[in-house]
């Protein structure tokens, strides 16, 4: 388990913004991914969690271990921590030999020569690159070189691996294998994976668990599940994608009877209450494209609909997505579009349990 609660101030970045670190967070055994745009921490957190980023305030523990503690002036050196940091791009040297790589990252953590080797011909063994042992990296398969690189990370036995996305820029195949690697390292050695991660996808491809940051801060924590389908903030979904928001205002607010109206791009949406909410909030409703439904216009809309002309068409797979003014999306099966893609104003229904309010 790995226990954060620090601070850390940049100052100004290029811009003229400030930026600081302000985190408070527990990762359970694992993979958690730390997910957010650029700029929203990841890479310092990582680097505060291996020794190499020094917060000017607060604690980190590894199961109970202090590794960093402001108040008590506790602040252990990189080699003296059990965590392993693999940064983007990480790569073995080119002028040692597979073995010798290992080997190298045994002596770095002052394992006994005896101890050294026996780990080393373990885990080359494991990760099944006996053949690859004696050539240099540059001699052997791309898939050898991936598993050497996370076979030397775990020479020394660490309780938690730090990656900062070394999968950057990989065609899907070798991602997946990257993923798998992580997996084994999880499953079969019980290291506690903390990995930053920029494609939400990637996050569900991954992950068991969620940090979502922004701005240096955590916003979100959950499985990556709840998080798709929770988003707690209009931040938090436009960062996952795949989301349509919209501005709107409270216009009814009936707690007896567990309801409320707001309006929404000339529609009137009726749905549940909304506990600590005020009449005339302004709001934000979050639905996917997928969860909308819409047919041509032939009469006056209802409750929770609205009319809409179509705008563009964009063909995907086995889908269209219509997109209409005021910014509406939905998306729908191919064939039942066809049947009206001449039509150009079309009834769009917002169903009520498919939108949320953030």
């Amino acid at each position: 388990m790995i226990q954060v609660q620090v601070r850390k101030s940049f100052g100004l970045r290029p811009g003229g913004a400030s930026f600081s670190l302000d985190l408070d967070f527990t990762a359970d055994p694992g993979v958690t991914a730390l997910f957010g745009p650029a700029g929203a921490g990841k890479t310092a957190l990582l680097e505060a969690v291996a020794g190499l980023l020094k917060p000017d305030s607060g604690r980190i523990l590894v199961d109970g271990e202090i590794l960093f503690d402001a108040a008590a002036g506790v602040d252990r050196p990189v080699r003296s921590r059990p965590c392993v940091y693999l940064a983007a791009g990480s790569a073995l040297f080119p002028h040692m030999t597979v073995r010798g790589n290992l080997l190298f990252a045994a002596k770095c953590r002052r394992l006994p020569r005896l101890e050294r080797h026996r780990r080393v011909n373990e885990l080359l063994e494991r990760f099944r690159l006996e053949a690859a042992a004696e050539q240099r990296p540059g001699d052997v398969a791309p898939s050898d070189r991936e598993s050497a690189v996370l076979a030397r990370a775990l020479v020394s036995r660490p309780k938690v691996l730090l990656i900062d996305g070394p999968w950057h820029g990989l065609d899907a195949w070798p991602r997946r294998r990257f993923h798998d690697l992580v997996h084994r390292a999880r499953s079969e050695f019980g290291v506690t994976v903390l990995v930053a991660v920029p494609v939400f996808e990637e996050c569900c491809l991954l992950a068991d668990r969620l940090l979502v940051l922004a701005q240096g801060r955590v916003v979100q924590s959950g499985t990556p599940r709840q998080v798709a389908h929770e988003p707690a903030s209009a931040e938090v979904a436009r960062a996952i994608g795949g989301y349509t928001l919209f501005p709107a205002e409270i216009t009814a607010l009936d707690p007896g009877r567990n309801t409320c109206r707001l309006r929404l791009a000339g529609a009137e949406l009726a749905g549940p209450y909304l506990p600590g909410r005020l009449l005339g909030d302004k709001v934000t409703v979050c639905v996917r494209p997928a969860e909308l439904s819409a047919w041509p216009a032939g009469g006056k809309p209802g409750l929770n609909q609205v009319v809409g002309r179509l705008l563009r068409v964009t063909e995907l797979p086995h889908a269209v997505l219509l997109r209409f003014n005021d910014d509406i999306t939905v998306e729908m099966p191919a064939a039942a579009y066809e049947e009206q893609k001449h039509r150009r104003e079309w009834l769009i229904e917002f169903p009520p349990g498919r939108w949320r309010v953030l």
